[in-house]
């Protein structure tokens, strides 16, 4: 189901992506790097500045370059394989510094680790570059959970949420099973469940274009469950997602809405209101 809704570029060689439970994952670093991802920069930035403050909650030095653009990911799922080389290229020269690279969003972290190694399969040396940024990458829940090892202490009220998860984030980076044992380790917080967490919510990046009636009547059936859940508000670890759901939210007159759960963590655990 989720593949039909999965943009592959036509003239990629598909390769089947590592499962993410057999990773091996190194000792905490001092010092990471920070995608931002383009939809955190442009429509959720308080999400970055929320990721780079629980990881600085952690003991690790944040930086974050001020070249990075796109992942490519777009191009690269529309067709357009020169057009992604180029970006992916330019973001290959700009975290070629050995550092581990956190991304909040799992579908652009997944393109790092699984997708440039298509993208560059037949030119070595960017490949061998390719390879050791995916060793490198980590989406901010997995890398919170398995790397820095966190424990969360939850200073909240009494709270219900529901969780939403991107299709390619579950399929590649397993960020609906990170987010979850995240979540989880709030006391006070409550993870509804609803019928359609695992269902697409119709973004699907150039999908939600292309197929506009489809792509209305899907996020339609994602936010009617999330509203009928009996949760206080939506959370998810991709703003794509988050983009499409409150767009929709906000289109019906609804006050219900979504948030990124870098926000939610931190405003729970010692973070600002």
């Amino acid at each position: 189901m989720s593949e039909l809704f999965y943009d592959a570029a036509p003239n990629a060689t598909r390769v089947a992506p590592a499962r993410e439970t057999e990773r091996r994952y190194p000792d905490k670093p001092a010092e990471v790097s920070l995608f931002g991802t383009c939809v955190v920069d442009l429509f959720f930035p308080e999400a970055g500045l929320d990721a780079i403050r629980l990881l600085e909650q952690q003991g690790v030095r944040v930086h974050f370059p001020q070249q990075q653009s796109c992942c490519g990911q777009p191009a690269w799922t529309s067709g357009y394989r020169e057009e992604a080389r180029a970006v992916a290229l330019a973001q290959l020269d700009l975290l070629d510094d050995g550092r581990p690279v956190v991304v909040p969003s799992g579908s652009c972290a997944g393109m790092f680790r699984h997708h440039y190694r298509e993208l560059f399969a037949e030119e070595p040396d960017n490949l061998r570059r390719a390879e050791e940024l995916a060793e490198r990458t980590f989406e901010l829940t997995e890398f919170l959970l398995k790397v820095c090892k966190v424990q969360l202490v939850d200073r909240g009220e009494k709270h219900k949420i529901a969780l939403h998860t991107s299709c390619t984030a579950r399929r590649e980076m397993n960020t609906h099973l990170h987010a979850r044992e995240l979540l989880a380790q709030l006391d006070n917080v409550e993870r509804i469940d609803h019928d359609h967490e695992s269902e697409c919510c119709g973004f699907g990046g150039t999908f939600s274009v292309r197929m506009p009636d489809i792509s209305g009547a899907m996020v339609l059936d994602k936010t009617t469950a999330l509203r009928e859940s009996g949760a206080a508000e939506a959370i998810s670890a991709d703003c794509g997602c988050l983009m499409n759901i409150n767009g929709v939210l906000e289109k019906q007159q609804q006050t219900f809405r979504g948030r990124h759960l870098a926000s939610f963590l931190w405003e729970r655990c010692g973070g600002e209101q």
